[in-house]
């Protein structure tokens, strides 16, 4: 059985992956410092590890005993407005973190490293879908944290021999999301218009952006870990879909009609993103089967559910870890 270590697995998108993974027999442990994630998420099969990606002791004793044959790289800073307020804060965790990930790969032995970009490194695009050879220039740190990290695993690659996949997302959301990223507009307007709350919306709401479902991207993962070879991808539904129509879908699902309140765009947001998945489809053999209305659907019934446990105290129980915390 191969064995898979998926830092920030305890998080949004790691979470679904380790789920992907432990259904198709992987061995799975988990590298996570809780700064987002929860071990509430996770199945009760994984081997946990406590510690920071950018901590090359507390990461080395992690896969020095697990030793696994692949890592899917998931922790990061993903908020573009942190990266903005506290670039070095960003640099450490997506560029450092990512460092360590390939140095103790290539010690260690690991066969590849996925990695997750983003679709923050090309920048605004008067061309659309964007596609792999669309230049790069993206408009905050967290963008160039993510393509710095990408050159190191290139590099990796020609240096080491080490095998890598990049998969730039674009906005993904799904149930467990927080409201950090680009995709946490959808669990924002969603736990709004639960409660029967206006949202905010910056901008003139037409800017657009390309949803993918946090499934499709814990498929997609599993499709690069078992690609022969190296290479970069996006990961995308290919739709292209306004802030306006993503709060009138999911109010659509709500009792109110609730009017948004705009506010003046932030610094660093990109103004449309929609991502050409066509060599994911053709080289990976991924393609995404959920719709956004099957995914905000489904969305929005996890956190009601959600909702509805916080009202009544019912929690759910909590999965039995034996967690190993690691320390430098």
């Amino acid at each position: 059985m191969d064995k898979v270590l998926v830092t920030g697995g305890f998080g949004f998108i790691g979470s679904h992956i380790v789920d992907t993974l432990i259904r198709n027999n992987y061995e799975v442990a988990v590298y996570d410092n809780l700064s987002t994630g929860s071990t509430e998420n996770v199945h009760s099969k994984v081997i946990p590890f406590f510690g920071d990606v950018e901590d090359e002791g507390s990461l080395e004793k992690a896969m020095e005993t697990f030793r696994p044959d692949y890592v899917v790289h998931q922790a990061a800073q993903v908020s573009v407005q942190q990266s903005i307020s506290d670039i070095t804060n960003d640099a450490q965790i997506n560029i450092m973190g990512t460092i360590n990930i390939a140095k103790l790969s290539h010690k260690y032995a690991v066969k590849k490293i996925v990695f997750a970009s983003s679709a923050a490194v090309y920048g605004n695009s008067n061309v659309m879908p964007i596609t792999l050879s669309h230049d790069t220039h993206p408009l905050s740190p967290y963008g160039a944290s993510k393509k710095t990290a990408e050159d190191y695993l290139e590099l990796a690659k020609e240096l080491y021999d080490l095998d890598y996949v990049n998969l730039r997302y674009s906005n993904v959301y799904g149930p467990r999301q927080t409201a950090s990223g680009e995709g946490g507009v959808i669990s924002i307007f969603t736990n709004l218009v639960i409660n029967n709350k206006r949202p905010v919306i910056y901008g003139d709401g037409y800017q657009t952006r390309d949803f993918v479902y946090v499934k499709d991207v814990a498929n997609a993962n599993l499709k690069a870990l078992e690609f022969d070879g190296s290479g970069t991808f996006n990961v995308s539904s290919t739709t292209s879909t306004s802030i306006n129509q993503l709060f009138s879908i999911i109010q659509s699902f709500g009792t109110h009609d609730l009017s948004p309140i705009y506010q003046p765009a932030k610094n660093g947001d990109i103004k449309d993103s929609l991502l050409c998945n066509k060599l994911s489809i053709q080289k990976l053999g991924w393609h995404p089967v959920y719709s956004l209305e099957k995914g905000l659907a489904n969305t929005y019934d996890y956190y009601l559910k959600q909702n509805q446990s916080t009202i009544t105290t019912d929690k759910s129980p909590v999965p039995q870890l034996n967690p190993t915390t690691i320390s430098s």
